[in-house]
């Protein structure tokens, strides 16, 4: 775990030819500042295929977590950070989502594409919720997009962060595991009760996309031994996370130089302080961390010398 201040920024950078030809020509000065005072520390590498993004490796680590690929338990220890007790049960997020059908592959929309509100997110959870409990899994709302659930089938199942899939192909995310046949047989299931659901043909009426399956993520229960809540000084700049889903590259570009002036200048300011700081940068297949402590004018003087634009280090991610 880090002390001081920890900046964590996902989707700093991305493998995707438009976040490329972004970053030519993105000016991100403060940023560049910091990777000229600071010492890397760290490298998380893996590809962009890991079930288990590296932001959320990062955080698990931080947070004391260890737990295989796809297997971090988020839906059990984010109910524990809101005074819920998980017990030894095993937990996971389940998300109504659309997917979309080609002839040869489907796709997850964007979810934010869905629109959906609670009364209708509510009564499509009632609906299939009995599907859920002849499997042994309770399930209950907890947002428009975000419903828990526990059962003895998440306990052992490895499943991929939903900002993995958003927008590509789920085949390759898809839990092949024997164990999880019961959700994949599930997911069959809720498409044909959902394909004539009246909720989903009032919302062909209205214009919006219909729900038609739902997303796991999140999986397994806490172990015995676990860490605590975030250190203190970490902060996770999510600002990147909708432009970079959506591939509005222009407006990732603009978000990343809002998220310069402001995070990263404050990042900067708690270094000129003499502070400890720790900045990670996360792509879709690697995150690297910095650290340092540094104070007086000199670091800051030599530093002119040796800042490199910040598209440097991005394109490393």
């Amino acid at each position: 775990m880090s002390d001081g201040a920890h900046l964590l920024i996902p989707f700093a950078a991305c493998s995707a030819q438009g976040c490329r030809q972004a970053l030519q020509g993105l000016a991100l000065p403060r940023l560049a500042t910091l990777l000229a005072r600071l010492a890397p520390v760290a490298v998380d590498g893996a590809d962009e295929m890991t079930l288990s993004t590296p932001p959320e490796r990062v955080l698990a680590r931080e947070c004391g977590l260890s737990a295989a690929d796809g297997r971090i338990p988020w839906a059990a220890w984010q109910l524990q950070q809101a005074g819920r007790d998980p017990g030894g049960k095993a937990w996971a997020w389940i998300t109504p989502c659309h997917w979309r059908v080609a002839t040869d592959h489907i796709t997850l929309s964007q979810p934010q594409e869905l629109q959906l509100d609670a009364q209708a997110s509510q009564a499509l959870l009632a609906a299939m919720r009995p599907f859920f409990e002849q499997d042994g899994i309770g399930i209950e709302y907890h947002a428009p997009m975000l419903w828990l659930a526990s059962g003895e089938v998440f306990r052992p199942l490895a499943s991929a962060s939903l900002d993995r899939v958003v927008g590509r192909s789920i085949d390759a995310w898809m839990p092949r595991a024997p164990k999880a046949a019961p959700l994949r047989r599930l997911q069959q299931e809720m498409q044909m009760l959902l394909y004539t659901h009246p909720i989903n043909d009032q919302r062909v009426r209205d214009g919006l996309l219909p729900v038609n399956s739902f997303w796991v993520s999140g999986s397994g229960a806490l172990p015995a031994s676990h860490g605590p809540a975030p250190p203190p000084g970490l902060q996770i700049a999510h600002g990147l996370r909708e432009p970079a889903l959506l591939e509005d590259w222009p407006a990732w570009a603009a978000a990343w130089q809002q998220l310069d002036a402001r995070e990263c200048g404050q990042l900067l300011g708690a270094l000129d302080q003499g502070r400890a700081v720790t900045l990670t940068l996360c792509g879709d297949r690697s995150a690297r961390t910095w650290s340092g402590r540094q104070t007086g004018l000199w670091p800051r003087f030599m530093s002119v010398f040796s800042r490199k634009p910040a598209s440097i280090e991005l394109e490393k991610l």
